[in-house]
């Protein structure tokens, strides 16, 4: 029986440490995380700069430097092979053909010295043992399928835009037809009108190709297109997870919330935006009970002595919060 049958998962995660050992002290970038991910499904994974959503893409990836960075993982599963475990010429395999990523910035996720073909080509003639006219020929129909000519395929990055740029680095992350596609922030670098037609070609071709995908963002807007599920992350923990329909129309923790009222509110203009107060905290001194409570409006001693877990509060919902334990506590909706 495979492992789709047995669990239905394409990734399953528990407790996945990832800290920074170096002269400065140690950097606790990820500090315990787990993560389920059904096929064919897409997590959205939330949160401000800083609150390790990178990384746990790169720990999956088994790509976080050795020196000085140090994984931990109970269990770190994807396609029902055992990552963590994984010998290191077996996870050369993997990535680009099992796992694909699409990096944060296309300007810089291209070679400037080789075609956009032979970038295509070269994961097919790894992964799929392709000769370089047959890959070549992939690689052009990978171009046709983003929305690009194929004849372009003996251009050179310089010689695309950014959105296509853009293009070209899923048509790399898909041509091996991975299980599952982590996308790293991929329309940060593009304006508007772009992000919305490439976040469009990403979910037609997810459909397509029947893949799964991690969205790594900080925008909400973008969580409400593409995604099912979502996980809010902050100073390297999940706090609070669940579908759409919880994270959005009920949420639970006040980080989650504070997210929220820093939208601008379309249907009433006049109110103002409710910023979170402070900072991320410096992960190389993270506070001793909740790492929110710093900027909580809601936090109690407690708040700052003891660290939240995640409780199950529905069939689909978790939230990490001590406050919500107090009598009486609710959300406040701000300018929602």
């Amino acid at each position: 029986m495979s492992e789709e049958t047995t669990n239905n998962l394409i990734l399953d995660i528990e407790n996945l440490v990832v800290r920074y050992e170096t002269e400065d002290g140690i950097v606790r970038a990820l500090n315990g995380i787990d993560l389920q991910l059904g096929y064919r499904q897409t997590i959205g994974l939330v949160g401000e700069t800083g609150a390790g959503k990178t990384t746990a893409a790169l720990a999956m990836l088994r790509l976080v430097p050795d020196p000085p960075g140090v994984v931990e993982c109970d269990k770190l599963m994807i396609g029902g092979r055992d990552i963590l475990n994984l010998p290191a010429a077996k996870m050369d395999e993997v990535r680009g053909k099992d796992i694909s990523m699409i990096f944060q910035d296309p300007m810089s996720a291209l070679n400037p010295v080789f075609t956009v073909g032979e970038q295509i080509a070269e994961s097919l003639q790894i992964h799929e043992q392709l000769d370089k006219k047959t890959s070549m020929e992939r690689a052009k129909e990978m171009l046709e399928m983003v929305g690009i000519p194929g004849a372009r395929a003996n251009e050179y990055p310089h010689q695309f835009s950014g959105g296509m740029k853009q293009r070209v680095v899923i048509a790399i992350a898909l041509a091996c037809n991975p299980k599952l596609l982590i996308a790293d922030e991929p329309t940060t670098a593009l304006d508007v009108t772009i992000q919305a037609q490439v976040l469009e070609l990403m979910n037609r071709l997810k459909e397509q190709y029947d893949t799964s995908m991690i969205m790594i963002t900080h925008d909400l807007g973008i969580v409400a297109e593409v995604c099912d599920t979502v996980a809010v992350m902050y100073a390297g923990k999940i706090v609070e997870q669940g579908t759409l329909e919880d994270v959005f129309n009920h949420t639970l923790h006040p980080y989650t919330e504070g997210l929220f009222n820093s939208l601008p509110n379309i249907k009433n203009r006049t109110a103002m935006l409710k910023p979170i107060r402070g900072l991320m905290p410096d992960p190389t001194d993270l506070p001793a009970g909740c790492a929110f409570a710093p900027r909580c409006d809601y936090a109690t001693e407690e708040c700052k002595r003891r660290k939240p877990q995640l409780k199950q509060v529905g069939p689909t919902h978790k939230f990490a919060c001590l406050a919500y334990e107090q009598e009486g506590f609710h959300i406040k909706r701000g300018n929602r």
